[in-house]
């Protein structure tokens, strides 16, 4: 049970009588007061109907919170704040009621909509391994699909394979001068397009080891089979990386495969039928642009849905541009039928979100699209950052990232930010041992647990359920209770937002209390959990710590990050 939602049903039980829409219903929040000092929940009624009632919000407040106090006396204290606050601090009982009350469903979102949801991340272009680059929206959608499946949805899990078009030649061309390379001792190209990097001989050696091609005298004559080849040990390397952050696609579709289908014809015509595809000149782009002539070219009327500019479908040579190409393979998308469409995208696709969602509008505006933007990560060891670029072969493989700090170490980090915000990944910060360091923290705090429960022979689950919870009254033990009750509204957000950042920081804040409490019992000995002469009182508090370890659990699934024995 949602303690927010269910206090909210209440209070607008209360003010029934002032016959509110929906609209006005739905602006109504109660939430956690961002100071403890100010109770356990708030309600910004009054604000909210201010205007509607005509009235100010400190009269409004003073009038609901007597029709509340007369609805339940589940509070011990109920206070009006500036502007228009209403905030409640709830019972001891009544919270350790709402404890007793969880069961294994605690934290689903209540009364949710069952989705088919379509969520594509990573897609990284199969030129060679990951880099760190690719790591966080690489997590960021996986943690986002444990999220929704954890919420009851259906999730298949995509990868586009950019196996089309020019940077593909420039990758297989790189890999065949390496091979000659090799066989032949020429040098290596010295060609800005070409891919230097020392993963490029990898590739090239055991393409040689196939030895499905045996003359590599003629590029032409071998480039499509040599093009396979590459493409193929290419995407083992990257299903290889996404393994180790535990990661594993349901789905693949090939660019090429699209091209191959006519699917942009298909898609044109479509658009064609609708009005939005169109011969014409497109303005001149801004800043200093050397060498441009306006030409007519075939464009999609990409600002009848939004877009800033039309967009461009095809090049001077009328071969197909890279957004076309986009819009068959979102065409493809929407062919399989899906509630729900999302795509993870780094930070430098920023510019492609606008006319994204304008194609996948135009297709079809009945069906519900949302585009996650993937910020950077700037990587730091010993004060110093690393550079990368894939071109110049100096990158960081997300490999060494993995096998220098751990997959879960890495899979906690990359998402304990917002999407939208940049994060500083610290190699020495995620290896310590110390409450600065959040995942060993969070796992520090399950292992504390775990020992606890590995102690205890002589008291079975049957008697920890049963236990008296009103012996669970010491103010570290009742914000342990107020921080578990928090966990359905993290659920909540994270899944109105499609966000995850909140549950790493979630459960970072629980670690905090529970260690808390841990270190209490060191100097306090009433406050002890195993040594506790009261039996009555070690399974009231071996009752909390179940709880404590459901939601530790549930989160750390959802990261899936190891929830440890031992530390």
């Amino acid at each position: 049970m949602d303690i927010y939602n269910y206090y909210k049903g209440i209070f607008l039980d209360c003010i029934n009588s002032y016959n509110l829409s929906d609209e006005l219903k739905f602006k109504i929040i109660v939430e956690k007061p961002k100071q403890n000092i100010f109770g356990d929940i708030s309600l910004n009624a009054p604000l909210v109907l201010s205007s509607y009632l005509k009235k100010s919000p400190m009269d409004i407040a003073s009038e609901i919170s007597d029709l509340i106090k007369d609805k339940t006396h589940d509070f011990s204290k109920v206070e009006i704040a500036k502007p228009g606050f209403i905030n409640f601090t709830i019972k001891q009982q009544v919270l350790i009621s709402f404890l007793e009350n969880i069961k294994k469903d605690f934290g689903f979102p209540e009364n949710l909509k069952k989705q088919k949801i379509n969520l594509e991340f990573v897609s990284a272009n199969p030129t060679g391994p990951l880099h760190v680059g690719h790591c966080r929206g690489a997590i960021f959608g996986d943690v986002l699909s444990n999220l929704l499946n954890y919420c009851g949805h259906e999730v298949t899990k995509e990868y586009y394979i950019n196996d089309y078009g020019n940077q593909i030649t420039f990758f297989v061309e790189s890999i065949y001068f390496r091979i000659l390379e090799i066989l032949k001792k020429e040098k290596f190209p010295d060609n800005a397009n070409l891919y230097p990097g020392e993963y490029i001989k990898d590739i090239a050696k055991e393409i040689l080891d196939q030895k499905i091609i045996n003359n590599f005298d003629n590029f032409l004559s071998i480039k499509e089979k040599l093009t396979e080849q590459s493409i193929s040990v290419a995407m083992k390397l990257i299903k290889e990386n996404l393994k180790d952050m535990g990661i594993e696609h349901d789905f693949y579709v090939s660019e090429k495969k699209i091209v191959k289908e006519n699917l942009l014809d298909q898609a044109i015509e479509k658009l064609e039928t609708k009005g939005d595809i169109f011969k014409g000149i497109l303005p001149k782009p801004k800043g200093d642009v050397e060498d441009w002539e306006p030409r007519e070219q075939l464009l999609f009327k990409s600002t009848k849905y939004g877009d800033d500019v039309d967009r461009a479908l095809q090049k001077s040579d009328k071969t197909w541009t890279y957004f076309a190409n986009d819009i068959a393979y979102h065409f493809n998308k929407i062919n399989r039928d899906f509630d729900l469409y999302i795509n993870v995208l780094g930070a430098d696709h920023a510019g492609y979100v606008k006319r994204l969602k304008s194609a996948f509008s135009a297709i079809d505006k009945n069906k519900k699209f949302e585009i996650k933007l993937s910020q950077i990560v700037k990587l730091y060891k010993g004060g110093q950052p690393f550079r990368m670029s894939k071109r110049a072969g100096d990158f960081i493989l997300a490999k060494d990232l993995i096998d220098t700090v751990g997959k879960d170490s890495v899979r906690f980090m990359m998402v304990y930010r917002s999407s939208n915000s940049q994060l500083d990944f610290d190699f020495d910060a995620v290896t310590e041992k110390s409450k600065d360091n959040p995942v060993f923290y969070v796992q520090y705090a399950c292992a504390r647990i775990n020992s606890i429960f590995n102690k205890i022979k002589n008291i079975n689950d049957n008697e920890i359920q049963n236990a008296n919870k009103s012996y669970l009254t010491d103010k570290h033990e009742i914000n342990l209770i107020k921080k578990i009750l928090e966990w359905p509204k993290i659920v909540l957000l994270c899944h109105s937002n499609l966000e995850v950042h909140y549950i790493p920081y979630y459960l970072y804040e629980l670690a905090q209390e529970f260690h808390s409490y841990w270190n209490a019992g060191k100097e306090d000995n009433s406050l002890r959990i195993i040594d506790n002469p009261n039996e009555d009182i070690l399974k009231a508090r071996l009752f909390l710590l179940k709880k404590i370890f459901t939601i530790f659990s549930n989160g750390m699934r959802i990261l899936d990050v190891k929830v440890p024995d031992k530390m």
